[in-house]
């Protein structure tokens, strides 16, 4: 059910007039293994599109969690509360990428493709100004450094590394000229921004990264 409602509801409006309709959060039509795209044509559940809208579904709930843990630390802090409504912003963004991955371009009609058209470039633009802007204020990075820190940035952490899955699994469907170019730009940007995002979270808070040492030369 979940694919479903990814792919036939991640449109705004379309989603609005099916719940005015008072649908039913069941429908019991994957019973099956099957889920509807929004084109309409259904696919099992394994198929790329759904690992992909998943995989985004996925990082969208982890976005959430992650804001949640910035909510106190934002307070009377500009600058963690600017990072806090960009990633509220980047999951509506998601549900946008996810009409774009639930529409592929080889089976849907030109008003579909109208309908879900991904404008990326701004968007991107301004994941781009966000991390150069937190990069001013952070320490340079000169070694590898380990996923952690305070809290904020260890979910943050989580989502940088599910959104690299998510871009791993949008790759078949750009191969397959079913995807657009800018979704797969965006999500790599995205998540550049959300490892500048981790490390700035900690900064703030005064936590110290943990720098990469070789096994042999961490202290028991």
């Amino acid at each position: 059910m979940a694919n479903m409602m990814t792919s036939r509801l991640i449109t705004s409006n379309i989603g609005t007039s099916l719940f005015r309709r008072g649908m039913k959060i069941y429908t019991k039509t994957g019973d099956g293994g099957t889920s509807s795209l929004f084109t309409g044509e259904r696919r099992a559940k394994s198929d790329d599109i759904f690992h992909a809208l998943g995989n985004i579904d996925e990082l969208n709930s982890y976005l959430g969690l992650a804001n949640n843990s910035l909510k106190q630390l934002q307070i009377n802090n500009n600058k963690l509360s600017n990072m806090a409504q960009t990633l509220i912003k980047t999951q509506s963004v998601l549900l946008d990428v996810g009409s774009n991955v639930a529409t592929p371009t080889s089976s849907a009609n030109e008003r579909q493709n109208f309908r879900v058209r991904f404008k990326g470039d701004d968007l991107t633009l301004e994941l781009e100004v966000g991390m150069d802007e937190m990069t001013q204020d952070l320490p340079p990075l000169k070694n590898f450094i380990l996923p952690g820190g305070s809290i904020s940035s260890c979910h943050l952490h989580i989502c940088r590394s599910i959104c690299r899955r998510a871009e791993r699994s949008l790759e078949p469907l750009l191969r397959h000229n079913d995807l657009a170019g800018d979704v797969v730009k965006y999500v790599n940007r995205l998540s550049d921004y959300l490892f500048t995002a981790a490390r700035f979270a900690s900064y703030m808070e005064g936590v110290d990264e943990v720098v990469y040492k070789k096994a042999k030369e961490v202290k028991q």
